[in-house]
């Protein structure tokens, strides 16, 4: 087979090289030079070689998408995340991306707006494109990660799930420390803020709430659920207002931020009436008034480690290991907390 001149003044220097330009230099159908990309193997191989080399003269690039679909290696990794606005994303997927980076992988990440519905349409779309997929906090029901986990390797952060590889932060100790911390502080009356009802880290935060506090002899109220925003945290102030708690902690950081410019809006100081806990230390949980104090997760080690361990049982031709990778959760003290004041001062009273 010989191919005429397959020079660039061939192609109009004003448009990109396509299949069909390489095919009409070659002599060749269109179907050949896409199985010279993608299946070299079912073309002879001194056809695949000429094709090739007109394809590189006249610049030509084939999709390396459409050219690893046939094989499923597409170095895709898909990371979903319940809402990328939020703060808590930030550092996860900064993490996430450079540990994809450092494979040579790259990440695409999928919004879903706190949606299970939203989430299962974007994975459908997403999974024949990627290799593996993170589930960042799935609003998903544990049969629906499931089914989808039979489709692609997949890993899930902040949620266990049984036969599923799965890494979380030590909510338990997080949250222990923060009553502790409130208790040496002279609070007697706690609540908690609950975040969305679907949300796996909010179940196992008001869980670890109650434990601690029959171990502490202190009581618990719960407020909620709420949005895990701002504006959730806002609504929910002027009930925190109207109760007996001196102290709160909060589902989130835009949560614990959130509830603090609601009591203010009341008349409730933050922290000489009640004190103020979140969970996550984002991004501008030191930057508002007063500073917060909050749980703070190791979140670009979350999406780093993730990352590593879909990888790893990409890799590994043996079942993966699905013992929750557990990363550990510290307390930063900052001024949303303080001492108990003798007495609460009432929105009645402001």
């Amino acid at each position: 087979m010989t191919c005429r001149s397959p020079y660039r003044r061939d192609v109009d220097e004003h448009r990109v090289p396509t299949i069909y330009d390489v095919a009409k230099a070659c002599g060749v159908a269109p179907s050949t030079v896409s199985r010279a990309f993608s299946r070299p193997g079912r073309v002879n191989a001194e056809t695949a070689a000429r094709i090739r080399k007109v394809a590189e003269e006249i610049g030509y690039r084939a999709n390396p998408l459409a050219r690893a679909l046939p094989t499923g290696k597409t170095s895709l990794l898909a990371l979903v995340v319940s809402d990328v606005t939020n703060p808590f994303y930030f550092e996860i997927i900064r993490g996430a991306e450079l540990a994809a980076n450092a494979a040579d992988y790259t990440l695409l990440v999928a919004d879903v707006y706190e949606s299970a519905a939203v989430e299962r349409k974007a994975l459908e779309r997403a999974l024949p494109l990627v290799e593996g997929v993170v589930l960042g906090t799935s609003r998903m029901s544990d049969s629906a990660i499931r089914v989808m986990a039979q489709q692609r390797p997949t890993v899930v952060l902040n949620r266990v799930l049984t036969g599923i590889p799965s890494v979380i932060t030590d909510n338990a100790r997080g949250t222990r420390r923060a009553m502790e911390h409130l208790v040496d502080l002279e609070h007697r009356s706690i609540g908690y803020v609950a975040g969305p009802e679907a949300s796996w880290a909010d179940g196992m935060r008001w869980r670890a709430m109650r434990d601690a506090a029959e171990a502490l002899d202190v009581r618990v109220q719960r407020f909620g659920p709420v949005a895990p925003t701002l504006v959730g945290g806002t609504g929910v102030a002027p009930v925190v207002a109207d109760s007996a708690v001196t102290a709160v902690v909060a589902y989130n950081d835009l949560v614990a931020i959130g509830l603090m410019r609601g009591l203010a809006a009341v008349g409730v100081r933050v922290p000489r009436d009640v004190s103020v806990v979140g969970f996550d230390n984002i991004f501008g949980a030191e930057l508002c008034s007063p500073a917060l104090t909050t749980v703070a997760a190791p979140l670009a080690a979350l999406g780093r480690y993730a990352v590593q361990t879909l990888l790893a049982g990409m890799a590994s031709r043996t079942p993966p290991q699905v013992r929750p990778a557990l990363l550990p959760a510290e307390l930063v003290i900052r001024e949303s907390t303080a001492r108990r004041a003798r007495r609460r001062r009432s929105v009645a009273a402001s």
